[in-house]
């Protein structure tokens, strides 16, 4: 995940001695990011082996299970992180590991954006199209999709493959944004940086965050509208779903976004580094950052752990109730009657 192109080594140092303010922000990220690996392995690694191993290909299930593969593998990585915020931000794993993690972060954390916009359209095709649907909604079609998403994923996290470095301060390694790779000189490389840095973080901020949060306004704003003019509903629970999926993702990732796109501005300025002002960055940047992170765990809960019932059916049957949740019968989430709703629409609604 982008994160310390704008602030130099030492700053963290001065920051943890000087600021009781961000050792408490730093003991928050902490026990998050904590809870996320552990949540996220758990409830992602539970998806992956019902949608992967017991269930047959559907549409829903292949991105269900592309969904919680984007987010356990990102969950892996933030041992990592946990361990290197623990040691003061000092990076113990070699230069390696430092690209690698980065990039595999920023892979997955695109991956799964992507895949909760796709699946915000389909539902809404599902819903609004079911004709069309039922005879275009196909395997092969959705895998087409999926691949494209992580197509796209690959080439918005090409800055992870290019910036992040160990550098050596003051005795300590640090894994940070660096600018070496940009040229021969340090005036080449701020020439270059200037020029790359704010255009690479509004597309990323766009693109990252605008358009999949836009996609999914629009979407399930359009789903609402659809089901609440079916007057055989009794439950408003599929709306409070829908409010639970759009607000948890803006929750999660807009300060993120907005806290890394201020970074990249304040790059430009390298004067600011004088200021105690740059302080506020990396007072933001870490609890931001756990909190995106902690979408990872939060998805499987939204997605599929919401199905009828899977409450009251977790103890007896766990495998079973998974593959109930993750399956394409809708009208149980909508406590309908099982005439109510055309089939094509149905299968979408349950998702919900």
């Amino acid at each position: 995940m982008e994160a310390n192109i704008s602030v130099p080594p030492y700053e963290f140092e001065w920051i943890f001695n000087e600021s009781a303010t961000y050792s408490i922000l730093w003991m928050f990220s902490m026990v998050l990011l904590s809870i996320t690996f552990i949540l996220g392995l758990l409830g992602n690694g539970l998806v992956i082996w019902v949608a992967g191993f017991r269930m047959t290909r559907t549409v829903t299930t292949i991105c269900y299970l592309n969904l919680a593969l984007a987010d356990f593998f990102f969950s892996v990585t933030l041992p990592f992180l946990i361990v290197s915020m623990a040691m003061r931000e000092i990076w113990p794993f070699g230069r390696f590991l430092c690209k690698f993690i980065n990039i595999m972060m920023d892979i997955n954390e695109y991956g799964s954006i992507f895949l909760i916009a796709v699946i915000a359209l389909d539902r809404c095709i599902c819903v609004l199209h079911p004709v069309w649907s039922q005879k275009h909604r196909s395997v092969n079609l959705a895998k087409k999709v999926i691949i494209g998403a992580w197509i796209l994923a690959v080439v918005f996290s090409l800055p992870a493959f290019i910036f992040p470095n160990t550098v050596n301060e003051q005795g300590n390694v640090y894994c940070i944004d660096s600018i070496e790779s940009l040229g021969s000189t340090e005036e080449e490389q701020m020439e270059v940086l200037h020029a790359i840095i704010l255009p690479i973080g509004i597309t990323q901020f766009i693109i990252g965050f605008c358009m999949p949060m836009s996609t999914m306004l629009v979407c399930y704003g359009l789903i609402a509208a659809k089901i609440r003019g079916m007057h055989m509903i009794k439950s408003n629970r599929p709306f409070w779903i829908l409010i639970a999926v759009v607000a948890s993702f803006f929750i999660c990732w807009f300060p993120f976004q907005l806290t890394v796109l201020v970074g990249q501005v304040w790059v430009k300025d390298l004067e600011m580094y004088t200021d105690k002002i740059i302080h506020i960055y990396p007072l933001l940047l870490l609890p931001t950052m756990s909190l995106a992170c902690f979408n990872s765990c939060l998805n499987p809960i939204l997605y599929v752990f919401v199905g009828q019932g899977f409450q009251e059916r977790l103890i007896h049957s766990l495998p079973i109730t998974l593959e109930r949740a993750l399956s394409d019968n809708f009208v149980q989430a909508l406590d309908t009657s099982p005439s109510s709703v055309a089939p094509p629409a149905d299968e979408a609604l349950t998702e919900i």
